[in-house]
Order: C-alpha cells, then structure tokens, then sequence
C-alpha cells in the first residue's frame, strides 16, 4: 500500500526542500510517527510539549478533512493522497510605510488581507512583492 503525502511550503525548510513523501502507514498515528523519524526536525511542529498533535495542523485525505472520515481510525487505502496543512492565523499590524494609496495597495495585499512575506511562506519572500 502507498499513500502519497503532501507537505506545505513552511515545513520545506525541516525536510532539505522534498514537497511529498510515499508513505505506508495505515492510519494518522503511523503517518505522524514516519514523518517525525524521516524528518526529526519536524516532531515539535506536528506534536507540542504533551505528545498531542498540535491543534492548528489540519490533515486532509483526497481533499477530505480527516476528522470527518473518523480522525485517527480512518485506515488509509492504497493511492490516498494526504495533505498536512497548518492553519494560518490572522492579527494584527503595521500598514508598511507606503502603502496608504488604494493603486499600491491592492499591488502588494495578498488574499486574506497578508502581506507578501506573510503570504509566500519563506522567510525571505520569494513571490516578488
């Protein structure tokens, strides 16, 4: 059985920039367990300091939010392609200098209201705003 894993771009920089995984695990526990041991680095963002799966990490199975296919006994099936995606949460900040005119405004917003470092995911923005 093989199950095709997709990883966001925010957790690239803890897998040397692989994007997917194949995987073998059964269920959601096997899974989070295989990524934490082929990428050690990524065990404190899926689980916090209790051992739990951090709530703001969502798992989809063929577009499909888990929690409604059952959550942790949902049993993969051969070719399910899963998506780990940590939830973005908005607050507040600064308008950037410059950006009081609408024209350069709507140039630099992105959806959701985030700014162009905010929106690519990267440290440094690499989407050219």
């Amino acid at each position: 059985m093989s199950v095709r894993v997709l990883l966001p771009n925010a957790f690239q920089k803890h897998t040397n920039g692989a994007r997917e995984i194949q995987s073998s695990a059964g269920n959601l526990p096997a899974l989070i367990t295989e990524i934490e041991t082929t990428f050690p680095a990524l065990k404190t963002h899926l689980r916090d300091e209790s051992g739990q799966v951090r709530r703001f990490i969502n798992f989809y199975v063929n577009e499909e939010d888990i929690r409604f296919l059952g959550n942790e006994k949902y049993a993969f099936q051969d070719g399910d392609e899963v998506l780990v995606i940590p939830s973005i949460a908005g607050g507040s900040f600064a308008e950037p200098a410059g950006l009081r005119d609408e024209s350069e405004r709507a140039k630099r917003v992105r959806p959701y209201g985030q700014y162009c470092c905010s929106y690519c995911g990267q440290e440094e923005c690499v989407c050219g705003g």
